[in-house]
């Protein structure tokens, strides 16, 4: 049975080879735990617990090899692979996403543009055409993605997500303000940065004392 592992250690993978390609890219070759903890805020030792779920990548007293321990979390983090991703809304938040060119960069790549708005409908956004939501479900069964992006008004994110799970779309990533629901099958992510802000306001001002 394989090893269950914690959501708080995968959601630190990406930060941990964030940083590596970094280095990577700076020519170093070795890497402490106590150097990517200090670098993280993380303890070195949470890090060595974190690796260990996946095998063993470095060497006591000698540290981890960069480029080995980055293409080892590339692997585990499948980003040696292309993942095909639509957009759904393109409204300011969808068009930002959608014109966002780091993403190709890190192997997503976005087929996929839909509005239902008939202004923007049939316009270009970085030489892909935005297409009617009305023609998501036949698109993605004809032409499949892995990832789907809800950009939408909120009243109507749940049809979309619900449109996405019968074309098989495996993730899906919800950037509107309402808490909608997915098959256990299908990753399914929040973000709402109204919620983080509000969660960093409350810091503030037991820091300021006001």
């Amino acid at each position: 049975m394989p090893i269950e592992i914690p959501e708080v250690v995968i959601d630190r993978l990406p930060l941990y080879y964030r940083l590596l390609s970094r280095l990577e890219s700076e020519g170093r070759a070795v890497v402490s735990s106590q150097e990517l903890g200090a670098e993280l805020g993380v303890t070195p030792a949470q890090i060595r617990k974190d690796l260990s779920y996946f095998g063993r990548f470095g060497k006591q007293g000698r540290g981890y090899s960069v480029h080995r321990l980055a293409a080892e979390l590339r692997q585990i983090l499948g980003l040696d692979q292309r993942w095909r991703v639509a957009v759904i809304g393109i409204g300011r938040l969808g068009r930002a996403i959608a014109s966002y060119p780091g993403f190709e960069g890190q192997g997503f790549d976005i087929i996929w543009l839909y509005d239902a708005s008939p202004t923007l409908i049939g316009s270009e956004i970085e030489g892909r055409e935005v297409r009617d939501i009305s023609q998501l479900e036949g698109d993605l069964r004809a032409d499949p993605v892995d990832i789907g992006i809800v950009a939408v008004p909120g009243e109507v994110a749940q049809d979309v997500v619900d449109t996405l799970v019968d074309a098989h779309v495996g993730a899906i990533l919800n950037y509107t303000p309402n808490r909608v629901q997915a098959p256990p099958e299908v990753e399914l992510r929040h973000i709402n940065p109204v919620l983080f802000l509000q969660s960093m306001t409350y810091h503030l001002k037991r820091v300021r004392g006001v």
